[in-house]
């Protein structure tokens, strides 16, 4: 496959992948609370979970989607439950950061779910399969699969460490708690495209 196909899909991923959105969020508020470590799990899961939808809707699970609408829309509203769920317990949040092993940070499986709840998911691997890749065209899917794998993950880890540079500036919960609740507000905005889309 000639280098002419892959840098746009590289520059196609890097933009859907670093680009804000739920996922990001998470990640974000994940380096403000936890261990870059914890953060980086919740990272790699949410990286197979996208890369297991992507190869999905690369073979064709995003036509199916639109013959049944009963089904897309009760993905939706799983999404906006999801989403809603985690933006309240940022909300609740203290900005007091949790002592060694006292708090459940989002782990791999939450990440490798909430993509799959994600619309910013979908519409990404929906519109890059469709700009780069012929219809069920197997080895294109897996090629542009190999190259998001690494972009995402590295992009979603810029998140987890920007968290982690915000919490070691502000050490004060008052301040921890008021990024929690804007994150948690922006959240909770995100739901909106759900429901409106």
């Amino acid at each position: 496959m000639s280098l002419s196909l892959i840098l746009p899909m590289s520059a196609f991923a890097l933009a859907a992948s670093i680009s804000p959105g739920p996922v990001n969020l998470v990640c974000l508020s994940s380096g403000t609370r936890y261990p870059v470590s914890r953060g980086l799990i919740f990272v790699s899961g949410a990286t197979i979970g996208f890369i297991a939808l992507f190869i999905s809707v690369g073979l064709g699970l995003y036509s199916l989607l639109t013959l049944v609408p009963a089904f897309e829309a009760l993905l939706r509203w799983a999404g906006v439950a999801f989403l809603l769920y985690l933006s309240v317990k940022l909300a609740l949040d203290s900005g007091h950061l949790p002592e060694r092993g006292t708090d459940k940070a989002p782990g791999f499986g939450t990440g490798a779910l909430m993509q799959w709840l994600n619309p910013k998911a979908w519409l990404a691997s929906a519109s890059g399969i469709g700009a780069y890749t012929s219809a069920n065209d197997w080895p294109q899917v897996l090629l542009f699969a190999s190259v998001y794998l690494p972009i995402c993950w590295l992009s979603l880890a810029c998140w987890v460490y920007a968290g982690a540079f915000l919490r070691k500036q502000v050490q004060q919960p008052v301040v921890l708690a008021t990024v929690n609740r804007v994150l948690a507000l922006l959240l909770a905005a995100s739901c909106l495209y759900l429901v409106i889309a």
